[in-house]
């Protein structure tokens, strides 16, 4: 490979994908529309520290713009598509639904329709263990996952299904990565681990929905960029593979205990009801991963949080102005 179209490229796991891609040598095209779902700071702070890497190209754009993605495919000869571009959080998709589906699933269809006109043949899409609600574990990509509980999971429903359509007629070649709670440095403020971080340094009370025993299957941001590169470089025909930290679940409770030790401060804990949309527990099966990638997480759960504090308390000078 010599170039691929990365997009959302700004966002925590496009972002360090596409430090990896540099890495090797291979130069990104990067696309993110910067929407304010979340604090923009921190999406401007990893285009930043991307820009200082040779190889990479930014255009400000939305994949719901067919026009906009095809001057790029005039423009360049991508050896893949990795679409990491998404409308995420299951909470909000209650609220704003209307833009889950017209990013998630019709974003990808315009990418794969100008994959069939361009002549590209390769895709990663990210997809999402929230398909799995209901589900025994550990989950394995064989199962049906046709009971979405959550707008978002659905839209990401969507846009698999419709990758296989085109995977069926026009031979496209396509992996789709489940991501298990990704964490680490620069991670998006609405999920658990920034918010709790800054929470307990800051003395304000977490807001924790239910009582601290759901568990997540977690997994460290530089081992999913890694798995994701991966999964590019893999020929596969179509096929589903989780990225997961392939461990024991770790509890919400175990989370806010640990945070407690590496700032040396005391949680002010507010529980709240737990959210219908949101499941109780998950756990990843990742020998698929492992067969067919080579891939396996190498970063545990305690050495990750202990990296994610040690940046927060580098960077603490402007993150304190970020918004949750």
């Amino acid at each position: 490979m010599k170039t691929v179209l990365l997009t959302g490229v700004a966002g925590f796991i496009a972002s360090r994908t596409a430090k990896v891609f540099l890495d090797k040598g291979i130069s990104v095209v990067g696309v993110d529309n910067l929407n304010d779902y979340y604090d923009v700071k921190l999406k401007n702070y990893r285009l930043t520290e991307l820009n200082k890497t040779k190889g990479f190209t930014f255009y400000k754009g939305d994949i719901e713009d067919r026009q906009f993605l095809e001057s790029l495919f005039q423009q360049y000869q991508f050896d893949a598509v990795v679409n990491l571009a998404a409308r995420a959080g299951v909470r909000y998709s209650m609220t704003n639904p209307f833009v889950y589906l017209s990013t998630n699933a019709m974003g990808t269809l315009n990418l794969l329709e100008l994959m069939k006109e361009f002549g590209v043949n390769k895709m990663v899409l990210a997809s999402t263990s929230s398909l799995y609600a209901g589900q025994q574990m550990p989950f394995t990509e064989d199962l049906a996952v046709n009971e979405p509980i959550s707008p978002y999971a659905a839209s990401k429903k969507a846009a698999e299904v419709m990758c296989y359509s085109y995977k069926h007629l026009y031979n496209l070649d396509i992996s789709i990565v489940r991501y298990f709670t990704v964490f680490g440095p620069a991670g998006r403020p609405d999920m658990s681990i920034f918010r709790f971080i800054k929470w307990v340094d800051e003395g304000t009370p977490i807001e924790l929905f239910g009582d601290g025993t759901q568990s997540r299957d977690f997994t460290y941001v530089e081992d999913i960029a890694r798995g994701t590169v991966l999964a590019t470089e893999k020929k596969v025909g179509y096929e589903i593979l989780n990225l997961g930290g392939g461990q024991e679940p770790i509890t919400m409770n175990k989370v806010i205990k640990m945070i407690e030790i590496l700032l040396g401060k005391k949680a002010i804990v507010i529980n709240k009801p737990f959210h219908k949309a949101d499941l109780l527990e998950t756990s990843a099966d990742i020998s698929k991963a492992e067969k067919l990638l080579g891939w396996k997480p190498s970063i545990s759960f305690e050495e990750g949080l202990s990296l994610t504090i040690d940046w927060y308390k580098e960077n603490k000078n402007w993150l304190t102005s970020v918004v949750l």
